[in-house]
């Protein structure tokens, strides 16, 4: 797909529509995938993203038997050969079949719960059912979260994963779940241990979410999964520091600690930048720690923006992981200022930089933003 289409159009495309069309047509005999398609592209291209699959949902619903239950046998043959169960990682599937869990929500939500239950059991193995899981974690969540019991020792890594992405507090895209931040805790405590870092990538993701509400929960939890011994030291050290990104670019304390790092480090910091920069360049930013040889460092940088009407904002960003070596540790860092990005607009005016080492901020700096030109 050329590079200048949008996401949702490489997603779902006429071929796409067709793809799936097919699959349908050669598991009923009676499904028309010529209307099909046609009723779908007919309104497809005006959409956004969420409301083509809302509309392939409708319109398989229009071409599938009524009840559930009927349709069911039809949605099951459709299905192509699960994912390919060798991999481990970063194999997502094909989201043509996103659809389908939004069809199965709409359908069976009520009266055929079970039944949908296994239908989206099957459907995560081509494609993750992590936003199709949620409606019915909101209406039958006791009768969920057992059913994920079961599916957190399921052969397949997908409906592992599903367990733990479908549970998430802050899934991206996905409808928002009641569930108490702990309810799904004893399912991680499961998942924490997997083997495919598809599966303790998306607990890790899912701490992280936690970790917004509530950092002393999450930091509980991975304390007690390191004594507990059930993961490979090397994957949970991975999984601790992913679970502990927002936590550390907050400059938490103890995330610090927990991953290695003296929040209250004894050490001379100095940062230095150029007194003015000009949007489109690259603010030259270098620093300097003098501190104890082999001392373990985190440092970031945080950038003060001017913002329209007076305001600012400020963002971390990374620089370094590093010991200090001879007792001082130099490091530089050229940060382009774009003056054309989409989704951040720089605006002339005094800015600051701020040096944070090991979650804390020891030095700062200040420079005039350009226009440019």
């Amino acid at each position: 797909m050329a590079s200048g289409f949008s996401l949702k159009d490489q997603l779902f495309n006429r071929e796409k529509v067709r793809y799936l069309a097919g699959l349908f047509s050669a598991a009923e005999a009676g499904f028309d995938a010529e209307a099909f398609e046609a009723q779908v592209m007919a309104e497809l291209p005006a959409l956004e993203l969420k409301q083509r699959i809302a509309l392939i949902a409708q319109v398989l619903a229009d071409h599938l038997p009524a009840a559930l239950p009927d349709a069911a046998p039809v949605l099951l043959q459709a299905l192509p050969p699960p994912l390919d169960p060798g991999k481990t990682d970063d194999d997502f599937g094909d989201f043509i079949f996103a659809p389908l869990g939004e069809y199965v929500a709409a359908r069976g939500l009520e009266a055929h719960r079970d039944l949908s239950l296994d239908l989206l059991e099957e459907i995560t193995q081509r494609f993750s059912m992590e936003w199709a899981i949620r409606p019915f974690l909101n209406r039958w969540p006791d009768e969920v979260l057992a059913r994920m019991q079961d599916w957190a020792g399921h052969s397949s890594y997908h409906v592992r994963r599903l367990v733990s992405e479908g549970t998430r507090p802050r899934l991206p895209w996905g409808e928002s779940v009641g569930l108490a931040l702990d309810a799904p805790l004893p399912l991680l405590d499961r998942l924490h241990g997997d083997g495919a870092r598809f599966v303790t990538r998306s607990v890790a993701n899912h701490l992280n979410d936690i970790a917004k509400k509530d950092p002393d929960l999450v930091m509980d939890r991975l304390q007690h999964w390191h004594q507990a011994g059930q993961q490979q030291r090397k994957e949970l050290d991975w999984m601790t520091a992913h679970a502990l990104r927002g936590l550390v670019k907050a400059g938490h304390p103890r995330a610090m600690a927990m991953l290695g790092y003296d929040p209250d480090l004894a050490l001379d910091a100095r940062i230095r930048v150029p007194e003015t920069v000009r949007i489109g360049g690259a603010l030259d930013l270098s620093c300097r720690l003098d501190g104890a040889e082999g001392a373990p460092v985190l440092v970031d940088y945080i950038l003060h923006f001017q913002r329209p009407a007076g305001k600012t904002s400020a963002k971390v960003f990374k620089l370094k992981q590093a010991k200090i070596s001879g007792g001082t540790l130099e490091l530089g860092k050229k940060h382009k200022l774009k003056g054309d990005a989409t989704t951040f607009k720089l605006v002339p005016g005094p800015h600051r930089v701020e040096l944070m080492v090991n979650g804390k901020v020891r030095a700062e700096a200040a420079f005039e933003l350009l226009p440019e030109g």
